[in-house]
């Protein structure tokens, strides 16, 4: 399942919104569910892997994440897998008016095992945690 968010950020350029989400530790201040992320090994770029730990409905869950791809002041795609989901976050920066930026945020959802049995009850929960990662990054990203 797809969650796509595009949000609109006044007077901050592309480059400091790739900075700071091109820093997978920052999912800690945007991310609603994420209660921790930490850089487990590499500086941050392509290959890096982080430690998150989450909530989603309720249950803390830990998945893995592994910087795939990286394109200075333009995108980030991480992709995160534990034993019932895995989920490949794109994040796609374009200059917007005024000097700031457009973020098209994207979060494809693939559950595994009897995870995937729930996959059509989750699809409200998921559209929920698009619409509060859309809030949070709305009042984030600004104050860079």
């Amino acid at each position: 399942m797809k969650i796509t968010r595009t949000i609109t950020v006044p007077g901050t350029p592309p480059a400091l919104v790739y900075a700071y989400l091109s820093d997978f530790t920052t999912s800690e201040e945007w991310d609603p569910g994420t209660l921790e992320t930490t850089l487990l090994e590499g500086d941050g770029g392509v290959g890096s892997r982080y430690h998150n730990r989450s909530v989603f409905r309720g249950r803390q869950t830990e998945l893995t994440y592994v910087t795939v791809d990286l394109q200075p002041g333009r995108l980030v795609v991480m992709r995160g897998d534990n034993d019932t989901v895995g989920v490949q976050d794109t994040m796609s920066i374009s200059a917007g008016p005024d000097g700031g930026s457009v973020l098209v945020y994207e979060a494809d959802f693939r559950f595994k095992g009897l995870a995937k049995l729930a996959t059509p009850f989750l699809r409200g929960p998921l559209r929920r945690l698009g619409d509060d990662a859309e809030e949070a990054l709305a009042r984030v990203l600004p104050q860079l």
